[in-house]
């Protein structure tokens, strides 16, 4: 079955000639339910060409860790063998990606390259360098969204009540099964070697230490979801905002690294008891962000608020502030504030705060700075440092919606916030039982 047109963009027109098509595997990190794939596959197939996966592992990127980095490794592997399995080469390089694609694409003699999508800085200057060196044809699939970011919407949307009709609307055409991925019958010219010990050897150790009670890779987010759907789902909407009980879905690493397809996730979740409030969140909100750091190339600073938020918090600038912590302080979970430092060494510990808690935890990082500036780089930091998802569009929306009222509306003024919404460790006292989370954050910490 040919692949939705909708879901790619051509970014090189150029005439598609002889050799092989090359998929450089970025953001979707997986065999199966994989639409950027598919399509490589699908071209590869019309020109009776092999089919090669191609993977850059770029040192100390964007902060990254330790932790983040055995996650991803690990996961690749399992890539690399099911790829083995369907007669499909990965290949695993070192470095600055342009200078890496550029060489293989002409060692290889590839016809064609197909790259998955990301709204991020990073991503969209590598395709823009490739684009303008490379004479091949040159594709991006959207195979991390249900519907293709650029199709969901033409514009940065103001909230998500002004996002949700638009891909209601598109879902009926995009929301559908994924075919099969064949057993490749053209082989790949040469051979494949990776060195996975220098991909080791490549990762510095560090405070943000791998983490063991999460299993990355296809298989294991497979199963996350298996037990989440058969186990949790139908509390989702009862137990999510309680961070003393275990109410989320646990997902978000599988799917930053994209280990599992969003769209699986939602083709194995429509009609179950509670999925509505799940599907809103992986669907409108996750996709919501990335609409967000696709249309506003400031999405991790300041400059991102809206103008409304910009003004308050200006206005609001010179407030007295009661507490004062350094980025050190507040990494190390050193304040006053015992909910705060228990949400802290979740983070830095298990690497997955609580949803609920990470809004609560940057806006006191707010409270706690010196300016908004710095408090929205100190949260920046923070996350991508320590959460497994880190890095991410949900992250970084997150935190502007914490810090500067993204996808929010103006509240009742207040020192320091202005009219951003504010919350207190009074209100979270109301809404769950914070020692019982403390105690819980304490027993779980991994030595």
């Amino acid at each position: 079955m040919p692949i939705n047109q909708k879901r790619v963009r051509k970014l090189g027109r150029s005439p598609l000639g002889d050799g092989p098509v090359v998929y450089w595997m970025s953001r979707d990190q997986r065999v199966r339910d994989n639409w950027a794939l598919l399509y490589a596959q699908e071209l590869a197939m019309k020109n009776n060409a092999p089919l090669g996966v191609f993977f850059c592992l770029i040192p100390e990127f964007l902060g990254a860790t330790s932790r983040q980095y055995h996650f991803m490794l690990k996961g690749l592997k399992e890539v690399e063998r099911n790829l083995q399995l369907l007669n499909i080469p990965f290949f695993l390089m070192h470095g600055n990606p342009m200078q890496e694609i550029d060489s293989f694409l002409s060692d290889s003699g590839a016809c064609a390259i197909v790259a998955d999508f990301s709204p991020l800085h990073h991503s969209r200057e590598w395709k823009k360098s490739l684009e303008g060196q490379s004479c091949l044809p040159f594709c991006e699939v959207d195979a991390h969204n249900i519907v293709p970011c650029w199709t969901a919407s033409s514009k940065q949307e103001w909230a998500a009540y002004t996002f949700r009709p638009k891909l209601h609307r598109l879902l009926s055409e995009f929301l559908e099964e994924f075919p099969a991925l064949r057993k490749h019958p053209f082989p790949w010219p040469g051979e494949v070697e990776n060195d996975w010990s220098r991909a080791e050897r490549s990762i510095l150790a560090d405070r943000a230490f791998p983490v063991k009670w999460i299993e990355p890779g296809e298989a294991a987010a497979e199963k996350h979801l298996h037990d989440f759907l058969k186990c949790r789902l139908s509390c989702y909407n009862s137990e999510r905002n309680d961070p003393a009980r275990d109410g989320q879905s646990g997902l978000s690493p599988y799917l930053h690294f994209g280990q599992i397809s969003a769209q699986r996730v939602a083709l194995q979740a429509m009609g179950m008891k509670g999925a509505e409030p799940f599907l809103e969140e992986l669907m409108v909100r996750k996709e919501l962000s990335d609409n967000f750091c696709y249309y506003n190339s400031n999405y991790d600073s300041i400059r991102c608020f809206p103008d409304w938020g910009r003004e308050t918090l200006e206005k609001h600038g010179q407030d007295r502030r009661e507490y004062i912590y350094t980025q050190e302080e507040l990494e190390r979970g050193r304040t006053h504030d015992d909910l705060w430092n228990a949400a802290q060494s979740e983070m830095v510990n298990r690497g997955k705060m609580h949803g609920y808690l990470r809004m609560y935890w940057a806006k006191k990082i707010l409270e706690w700075t010196e300016s908004p500036a710095i408090a929205q780089q100190t949260a920046v930091y923070l996350n991508d440092r320590y959460e497994l998802d880190g890095r991410d569009p949900n992250g970084y929306v997150g935190i502007a919606w914490s810090i500067g009222g993204v996808h929010d509306r103006a509240w009742k003024e207040r020192p320091i916030f202005g009219k951003v919404r504010y919350m207190s460790y009074n209100g979270a006292s109301k809404k769950f039982d914070i020692e019982h989370y403390i105690r819980k954050v304490q027993s779980s910490i991994e030595t």
